[in-house]
């Protein structure tokens, strides 16, 4: 096994459905201009409100991907 850098960055995610979606849209986003993405750790999340209700939510997540040999 071999020894691997990895790199971080960090981008938000959000969704009006579900925390687990605004995680899922900020990887799929992502990684379409990032390649090697391995892991992925939720930072915050946060929401809108409206009328008493939960109307959005955003996550910020932090990924690391690995640095290309």
């Amino acid at each position: 096994m071999s020894n691997h850098v990895y790199r971080l960055t960090e981008v938000v995610g959000s969704s009006p459905t579900s925390v687990d979606d605004a995680i899922r849209t900020a990887i799929r986003k992502a990684a379409q201009t990032v390649r090697n993405i391995e892991w992925f750790e939720a930072q915050e999340v946060r929401g809108q409100v409206v009328d008493g209700d939960v109307a959005y939510y955003q996550v910020r997540v932090k990924i690391g991907f690995r640095v290309e040999d």
